[in-house]
């Protein structure tokens, strides 16, 4: 009987936990062009600063010429990180320690795509004067170094994005941005749990209000209740790596793995 009890009441606070998860579904997305800032045509990549740009994300595009469906994508330097596709589909990300990406791909022409974010710049220590950020040096396809770049900063985090022209979500493939709506009846101080996604930034109503990314150990943004309004919200999601996703939760605590 003791343990029946103990069980109900086991129960009936995992219940009160999950009821206390609201689903916010994503319903909306639009591609990052409305974002793009002048590109730069190059032979070879380009460090954020000779791209006038200090932080956050930029684009970098050529057509390669694949031979066999064991080539290796060897890039030289990646300040911090960066996710690779070929045409519109994700290959995987690199970092400076792990630089290398098979691609099992057929043979043929494809476009390469590569999106580079910024993690942060170093303050301290003998790497000070090294602080170059983005792709540079060569990037290798099968030991060869591809040449002919289009760079394109993005204009991510300083986006207007109530702006955005959002259309009805599809399976979009390419990191874009994605909107969904949800209802608050009393605004109070809550979390946006992120687990699942890869990495990106996040919009309440218009405001910036944080980055995610899968490898950290905090999976959750603070939602403070000033941000909130009663009846329809609006969440706006910037993911660059994993676009399979198709819903937040908004929670009470913080999430962590």
């Amino acid at each position: 009987m003791v343990k029946r009890i103990g069980l109900a009441i086991m129960a009936a606070f995992v219940s009160a936990t999950v009821i206390q998860a609201q689903e916010i579904k994503i319903t909306e997305y639009t591609t990052l062009e409305e974002v793009y800032e002048t590109p730069v045509e190059s032979e070879r990549p380009l460090p954020f600063n000779e791209l006038s740009k200090e932080s956050g994300y930029v684009l970098y595009e050529a057509t390669i010429k694949v031979n066999s469906n064991k080539e290796v994508l060897e890039l030289e330097n990646v300040r911090d990180y960066a996710a690779v596709y070929i045409d519109s589909t994700l290959q995987g990300t690199v970092t400076d320690n792990d630089k290398k990406l098979p691609l099992n791909i057929a043979e043929g022409e494809y476009t390469l795509r590569i999106y580079a974010e910024n993690i942060g710049r170093i303050t301290y220590g003998p790497e000070i004067l090294d602080n170059s950020k983005g792709l540079f040096g060569d990037i290798k396809l099968d030991g060869v170094a591809i040449e002919g770049w289009n760079i394109t900063p993005l204009n991510i985090r300083e986006a207007d994005v109530q702006q955005l022209k959002f259309a009805t979500a599809k399976a979009a493939k390419l990191p874009g941005f994605y909107k969904g709506i949800f209802d608050v009846a009393n605004p109070k101080d809550q979390y946006l749990d992120m687990s699942g996604w890869g990495m990106g930034e996040v919009w309440i109503n218009g405001q910036y209000i944080g980055a995610y990314w899968e490898k950290e150990k905090l999976q959750s943004i603070q939602v403070v209740a000033d941000l909130l309004q009663k009846g329809k919200n609006e969440v706006v999601v910037f993911e660059m790596k994993n676009n399979s996703q198709r819903a937040i939760k908004l929670t009470e605590k913080p999430v962590f793995k």
